[in-house]
């Protein structure tokens, strides 16, 4: 027989429209060739055009569904991405930390694309207590970092200047993406790493996209998951979304476009 090959977990939400979540990871996955595994913490009806409705399965069954990986696979990063409820994030921290996985990326999903909220209001402060400590680096967008800090970001200059309270909550290190800041035609994303800050820059596409957020951080995670470097994973994650959006498409009625995950595709 031979050796096991590496393994990426997903724990996150299910989109039935295919453009987010963990339909989204596992493309991620399968693109950078990386087996993807997931962990379904939450169902939602959703198309192009938003958020129908959201189910959150008991937590005895996702952890049976996270034991399963971690029992037979080499999993050697874990991206975390929507889980609804406190209680759900505690089953998830305390997987986390039974079957400590070298690398933990979290996207911090709160709201989706179309503004529905996906994350109740007693899950805020679980996430902060429970899963941030545990990241090896946790990738919000504007609007989850000023969640998180109960502050307004809205310059470039407030993105710097919440690194280091964001990285204080726990995680190792931060990539606050500047997406939603709309100050330039370029998009400033931000890695602080252990205090060290990396800005990448991309042109900013005249698109409403779908997915960039999962894609981000399952690029991430993949790309630790092979071995690269933090900088390394976060600035490849970076490109291969912004690849991702220019061959991007619209399977739905809705405006926004979903990503081409496989045109992407890194040749690394």
């Amino acid at each position: 027989m031979t050796a096991r090959v590496a393994s990426a977990l997903t724990i996150a939400g299910s989109d039935s429209g295919g453009g987010a979540g963990i339909q989204a990871d596992l493309k991620t996955f399968a693109a950078h060739r990386v087996h993807g595994l997931s962990a379904l913490a939450a169902l939602t009806a959703q198309h192009t055009r938003g958020v129908t409705a959201v189910h959150v399965p008991d937590t005895g069954f996702l952890r049976a569904q996270i034991d399963a990986c971690f029992e037979d696979f080499d999993v050697r990063a874990v991206k975390l991405g929507m889980l609804a409820n406190a209680e759900v994030i505690r089953a998830v921290a305390d997987a986390i930390e039974r079957y400590r996985p070298a690398h933990v990326v979290l996207d911090p999903v709160m709201v989706a694309t179309s503004g529905a909220a996906l994350l109740q209001a007693d899950a805020l402060d679980a996430l902060r207590t429970y899963l941030l400590p545990l990241a090896t680096v946790a990738t919000p967008n504007l609007p989850e970092a000023e969640l998180l800090l109960g502050a307004r970001i809205d310059s470039r200059e407030a993105m710097r200047a919440a690194l280091e309270p964001l990285r204080a909550l726990g995680p190792a290190a931060v990539l606050l993406k500047g997406g939603h800041l709309d100050d330039g035609n370029d998009v400033l994303d931000l890695l602080d790493d252990r205090g060290d800050v990396h800005p990448m820059s991309h042109a900013r596409l005249d698109v409403s996209a779908h997915g960039t957020g999962c894609t981000l951080a399952s690029a991430v995670a993949a790309r630790l998951c092979r071995g690269s470097a933090l900088l390394d994973s976060c600035r490849s994650a970076a490109d291969y979304v912004h690849e991702a959006l220019l061959a991007g498409y619209r399977p739905g009625l809705g405006d926004v476009i979903v990503l081409d995950h496989f045109g992407a595709a890194p040749r690394d």
